[in-house]
């Protein structure tokens, strides 16, 4: 049997994707080279030449800063170890109750349902949410930052339409061997499940990696503040102060010091989702698409 060749609209059509597809790709990876190559450069050739090959240059005394700077080495590790666990939690919850949601026996699961599709559309705002995180005693924690947003509605149905789509009948064939619905689940569900749950994994610690508006508002001792917070520090408050230097020279310095730091820094703190995400590759396409087709 021959195969259809494309006609020329087809060319046409299928040009002008590639040509927006590169397009894309460039606007998208453009951006992170100028910011790699950026933070090996001294701030003065940066400004004057833009980016060069010219290794005269180039500078590692911006990541030396860092490394010497115990905020920003006490702010990722903050930082890693709150999404760490908020991404554990948010998981956890997502799929215990994503599961019983996909049952069809399960009593009561449409109002329940509702009930959290409600709170997609309306929420308590932020002042009542701080007094209930405060009159809990969360304040300047680690709770604070990962219980109030752990249950996501979002991941739930994502997690729920996964489970719907599993075929029916392992669980027959497991009730009919004998086994408890706490057998099925961790023994055949959650094998199962690596793909969507290592979706809600990435999207849960790429969420809570960027967040910095939850710790300005919750976290008051600046030993305790993640990563976002000492970067926002350097990236927009990093203010000269006229009564602190004495001198031009002085504030040419500490001005150039600081620019040095800003890239090198953006670059240390997408580490670990630049880390990561070759890992979740290959489940991530399949999770997100099985997780929606319903």
């Amino acid at each position: 049997m021959d195969s259809i060749k494309p006609t020329k609209m087809d060319k046409v059509v299928l040009g002008v994707i590639f040509t927006l597809l590169v397009l894309l790709v460039v606007a998208i990876i453009g951006p992170l080279i100028y910011m790699v190559v950026a933070s090996f450069m001294e701030p003065t050739a940066l400004l004057n030449k833009g980016l060069s090959f010219d290794f005269s240059d180039y500078s590692l005394e911006g990541y030396r800063m860092i490394l010497s700077d115990d905020k920003i080495i006490g702010g990722f590790l903050n930082a890693l170890l709150y999404s760490s666990v908020f991404t554990v939690i948010t998981v956890s919850v997502c799929v215990f109750a994503g599961y019983p949601l996909a049952l069809d026996d399960f009593v009561g699961r449409k109002v329940i349902m509702t009930l959290f599709i409600i709170t997609m559309f309306f929420g308590g705002g932020l002042i009542p949410t701080y007094l209930v995180v405060k009159s809990l005693g969360m304040l300047d924690t680690i709770w604070a930052l990962v219980i109030p947003g752990a249950v996501s509605v979002w991941n739930i149905i994502l997690a729920r339409t996964f489970f719907r789509g599993l075929p029916k009948e392992m669980n027959e064939a497991a009730k009919i061997d004998g086994a408890s619905d706490f057998t099925i689940f961790f023994s055949i569900i959650i094998p199962l499940s690596k793909p969507i749950v290592f979706v809600l994994a990435l999207y849960a610690f790429v969420g809570h990696w960027n967040d910095f508006f939850q710790s300005l508002i919750y976290l008051e001792n600046q030993d305790k503040y993640p990563l976002q917070l000492v970067l926002r520090r350097i990236l927009i408050l990093n203010k000269v102060d006229p009564n602190i230097v004495s001198s031009i020279k002085e504030q040419a310095e500490l001005a150039r010091l600081s620019e040095l730091m800003k890239y090198a820094a953006i670059v240390v703190s997408s580490l670990p989702l630049l880390v990561m995400y070759p890992f979740f590759q290959k489940y991530f396409e399949k999770g997100v698409m099985v997780g929606s087709l319903k």
